[in-house]
């Protein structure tokens, strides 16, 4: 039995019907210490299953230093969400909940190569002129 409802399934495969690209998920993990950590590998797994256009490759955060390095990973469970490009999407933990939609929002962007910003949006967007590093926390309830 897998971690996700036959109803939940059913919602999701109709979601990822919007994907116009395929999507890697590129999960990082380790196997002693992490809280949640066998929980996220199996559901980014199970989710992968449920569409053609999306893949899954897992890492050893203490193993594969050289993957790590690459996407500057910090902790594990670690979730990049990209295509042919990295855009910098990560989610660490478990993304159980209301994360679990904002992942499937990721990958239809990042399918859909359009973040869905309005032009305004992005015309002062493009006017930001050094790296910016955004995060977003967020607590259980």
């Amino acid at each position: 039995m897998g971690m996700l409802r036959d109803q939940d399934i059913t919602e999701i495969r109709a979601r990822l019907q919007g994907m116009v690209n395929p999507v890697k998920l590129v999960h990082f993990t380790q196997e002693l210490n992490v809280e949640f950590g066998r929980e996220a590998r199996e559901l980014i797994k199970e989710l992968a299953s449920l569409s053609d256009k999306l893949s899954v490759e897992v890492h050893d955060l203490l193993l594969d230093k050289e993957t790590v390095a690459e996407y500057q990973i910090e902790r594990a469970p670690a979730t990049v969400v990209r295509n042919s490009k990295d855009y910098g999407i990560r989610f660490y933990g478990f993304p159980a909940g209301y994360e679990f939609s904002v992942l499937l929002d990721a990958i239809l962007a990042v399918s859909q190569g359009d973040s869905g910003l309005q032009p305004e949006t992005r015309e002062k967007l493009a006017k930001i002129a050094q790296p910016l590093h955004l995060e977003v926390l967020v607590t259980p309830t």
